[in-house]
């Protein structure tokens, strides 16, 4: 009931002013990515601000983050025995997907809201996945494309959430921790920190960082895309070469 109030107060312009605002700063805004990386986290560090004249919630703040990684469009198929050959079947074209996605919340995102506005806020894979804009068609009830992409993502690490994954080291203050695997692509990350009180959202804020390629990598990188001509003529004269060679090498007399 007080959420309805909230949105239909600030639908007419009549909301009141924030209580509560937030402050967030990342472990790391720009993190270089070379032969040996590995993977590792990125830590959120999180302030509640309370207006002079505002009391303390006596339940308690929740605080979700929510990381997106580059955006993509992919196709989702339907694989089906005939025989002892796999075909694809039935399919399903998304086209705006984070490549990654990491939620971590206070508690469970059930517990911290009603199912109406996990879906408006997006808060939680389950309500991401199930946005309307995911896909070019429109979304069906219990859509199995959208369920196996949630399963597959998460089944390469690349779709994660942890419902304890927000920890207050006091009232006011909280911090938390995503894993970043090797196996997440670089560029851009959008970070949404979302604080809720009884299940209504109070304050939001937004952060970003950036996985970058460095060193030779990067280099190859760039001349792959500005010079792709002749980046892929010599590739193919470097695997001529390498063949060539190894014929030398392991020839039989």
């Amino acid at each position: 009931m007080r959420a309805a109030l909230a949105v239909i107060l600030s639908l007419l312009g009549l909301a009141p002013a924030r209580a509560e605002s937030l402050v967030v700063s990342l472990s790391f805004n720009r993190l270089a990515v070379t032969s040996t990386y590995t993977g590792t986290s990125v830590a959120v560090f999180g302030v509640i601000e309370r207006d002079g004249q505002a009391g303390a919630r006596s339940g308690g703040y929740d605080v979700v983050v929510t990381i997106r990684g580059p955006r993509q469009a992919l196709t989702v198929r339907e694989k089906e025995a005939l025989g002892p050959v796999w075909v694809n079947r039935a399919q399903q074209k998304f086209a705006d997907v984070p490549s990654f996605l990491a939620v971590l919340s206070s508690r469970p995102v059930a517990e911290i809201a009603d199912e109406a506005t996990r879906r408006r806020l997006r808060l939680g894979l389950k309500a991401i996945v199930a946005a309307p804009d995911l896909t070019l068609t429109a979304p069906k009830p219990d859509d199995p494309f959208r369920e196996a992409l949630l399963r597959l993502r998460r089944r390469e690490r690349l779709f994660t959430e942890a419902e304890a994954g927000v920890r207050f080291l006091s009232p006011t203050v909280f911090r938390a921790t995503a894993p970043l695997p090797a196996t997440a692509p670089v560029g851009a990350y959008d970070v949404e920190v979302v604080l809720l009180a009884g299940g209504v959202p109070l304050a939001r804020h937004e952060a970003r960082f950036d996985l970058v390629k460095s060193g030779v990598e990067q280099g190859i990188a760039t001349a792959a895309r500005d010079w792709s001509l002749a980046y892929g003529l010599a590739a193919g004269a470097l695997a001529l070469i390498s063949g060539w060679l190894a014929s030398v090498i392991f020839r039989r007399d």
